[in-house]
């Protein structure tokens, strides 16, 4: 089981990144121009986005393992669509259906490990194979997307995750445990389900589209406007409704709070840095894309200690302190970096910056979904694990957006600059969380 679920995160993470080396070639054969092309993966991020709470509430009503299966088996006939298309406006779309298996999958993932295993030394481990294998699948995407472009083109970064996804699919019903009853008496709460849907997508897709519209454009402000609107009548429905879609009480969860705030600033200090890095690459130093790849496999290595130390550090200092000191190893060496960028050395003087960057992202990565699921009742874990990763998603739009305008007036230095000193924020956000932390000890699963 716990194989199948870091697959499902090994997915998620390279289909994150494994379509960026792809996009020239996609744009030449199927005559994308400039500003349609970034929609390739726009598409597949708002409706990532935009979909999670539902995803969650799915998980929570339909069951964990039907969903795992539900949405492996999107990404693989999303993934054969969008080769056999054949046009610009299919693939677009067959990336938004991506983008919706990815929010069935990521959610119940997430609420399979909650579930299954124990709070503890037994979940820590489970998160830390889960966090493993979404670091390998960040940096094996840019470096399989170059190859496979390479040597088959475009179509194989599409087609290498129908075995992948769809294997997983048919390997649940054997190795996940079956779900049990569905309760009766819960509904879907179709009027939330759809006013936080909507207005979720509007928001990713406005901070998506923000940088190129212009902040103050009207159609940015609109859609800002519409989803603000959206989410609060979101917020009373699920206030007075008798089976929200989700119970605002959960927000009485220390661990969830924290969760949600700290994947918000995560996606905003460390998560952004891929994207700097790689334009630093290919702009600065002329890497090819297979070079950008190979560039980025160090901090891979170095994030999985980071995943183990965390491992660790949960068990002997606690979960306020493994986070603390993972966004303060991660300010340091966004701070390394951007002192090292200006020398002109070359890579080679980035790397102790990188390493202890990547060190603090191990660390946070994996203590933030542990703090996303303790005390929360399984029948619920789907719905939190929406919560927390919504955030994830609203926070990396955003820090993106802002961050990438921050470099364009002041350059990627200042950008990462302010990248480290959101890290540190978090650092201080986690160091006044009072945790009732049971990450260092085992304790009997609750129903």
């Amino acid at each position: 089981m716990l194989l199948l679920l870091a697959t499902a995160q090994l997915i998620i993470a390279l289909d994150a990144t494994i379509v960026f080396v792809a996009l020239p070639q996609i744009g030449t054969h199927l005559a994308f121009s400039a500003q349609q092309l970034q929609w390739v993966v726009s598409a597949y991020s708002v409706a990532f986005g935009g979909f999670l709470l539902l995803g969650g509430r799915a998980t929570d009503l339909l069951g964990k393992r039907r969903l795992y299966r539900v949405g492996q088996a999107l990404y693989a006939l999303a993934s054969l669509a969008a080769v056999l298309g054949g046009s610009a406006l299919l693939l677009v779309l067959a990336r938004a259906v991506q983008g919706v298996g990815g929010a069935m999958l990521f959610p119940a993932t997430l609420a399979l490990i909650n579930t299954h295993y124990a709070e503890g030394p037994a979940r820590n481990r489970a998160f830390a194979v889960w966090s493993a294998a979404s670091a390998a699948g960040l940096a094996l995407g840019a470096l399989l997307g170059g190859v496979l472009t390479q040597v088959w083109g475009w179509e194989a970064v599409f087609l290498v995750n129908v075995p992948l996804a769809g294997g997983c699919a048919w390997a649940a019903r054997y190795w996940i445990p079956a779900d049990g009853e569905r309760v009766r008496g819960r509904k879907f709460d179709i009027s939330g389900a759809l006013t936080v849907t909507v207005g979720g997508t509007l928001l990713v897709f406005a901070l998506v589209q923000g940088p190129e519209w212009g902040w103050t454009a009207p159609a940015t402000l609109g859609c800002i406007a519409l989803a603000v609107t959206l989410l609060g009548v979101f917020a009373w429905i699920e206030h007075r409704g008798r089976d929200p879609l989700m119970p605002l009480r959960l927000f009485a969860y220390r661990e969830l709070r924290m969760a949600m705030v700290l994947t918000a600033v995560f996606m905003s200090s460390f998560g952004v840095q891929y994207y700097f890095l790689a334009v630093y690459y290919q702009q600065v130093y002329g890497y090819s894309v297979l070079q950008t790849g190979l560039a980025f496999l160090p901090a891979t290595l170095v994030c999985t200690f980071g995943i183990w130390l965390a491992e660790h550090s949960l068990g002997r200092l606690g979960l306020r302190n493994t986070l603390v000191y993972g966004q303060l190893a991660g300010a340091v060496g966004i701070g390394l970096v951007c002192w090292a960028l200006p020398t002109g050395v070359g890579f080679w003087s980035l790397l102790p910056g990188i390493f202890i960057l990547s060190i603090g992202q191990g660390m946070t990565w994996t203590a933030m979904w542990v703090a996303a699921g303790l005390g929360i009742r399984p029948a619920e874990q789907g719905v939190a694990a929406g919560m927390a990763s919504t955030s994830q998603q609203v926070g990396g739009a955003l820090g993106l957006a802002v961050l990438v305008s921050v470099a364009n007036t002041g350059g990627i230095e200042l950008a990462l600059w302010w990248s480290a000193a959101i890290a540190l924020a978090g650092a201080v956000l986690a160091l006044g969380h009072n945790s009732r932390d049971k990450t260092s000890r085992p304790v009997l699963k609750t129903s």
